[in-house]
């Protein structure tokens, strides 16, 4: 766990432009109105029993909580929303703006911010898209209000 690293590289997202086009960038991916940075990205989990990956997420779990002390020193307590009722809405044709839309295929709940006298949104979330596949600690600073 390197809480600096991530913090420059969150504070260093909330001042760069964000990309025109949709795409990977030089801390994860991009597009108009959001940067999502991959802090951390575990092994998979092919050959797991499941006690490896439990392991792991509740480590996962524990940098994201340690970061985020961090960040309520900054800008207090978070709001914690789930993102389940937004996958729900996508996956009913609803058109979820980004980064929040693909966000809720694989990330469950996120940590979000809203650093006093900025428009940007700064949330964190565990992320991981199947059983088998590695966590990321995922860092997300956006434009976009939650939905």
């Amino acid at each position: 766990m390197n809480i600096t690293h991530w913090l420059t590289t969150i504070d260093l997202l909330r001042t760069r432009d964000f990309p025109a086009e949709h795409g990977r960038t030089d801390v994860g991916t991009g597009g108009p109105g959001y940067h999502i940075a991959e802090l951390q990205t575990s092994g998979d989990f092919w050959e797991d029993d499941g006690t490896e990956r439990e392991e792991t997420e509740t480590q996962f779990e524990f940098d994201r909580d340690g970061l985020g002390e961090r960040l309520v020193e900054r800008w207090g307590a978070p709001d914690v929303i789930s993102l389940a009722d937004t996958f729900d809405r996508t996956g009913d044709g609803e058109d979820i703006p980004e980064p929040w839309g693909s966000l809720s295929s694989h990330v469950p709940d996120v940590q979000l911010w809203k650093p006093a006298d900025e428009d940007r949104w700064v949330a964190l979330g565990i992320s991981q898209w199947d059983k088998e596949l590695p966590f990321q600690l995922l860092a997300v600073v956006t434009e976009t209000d939650p939905p």
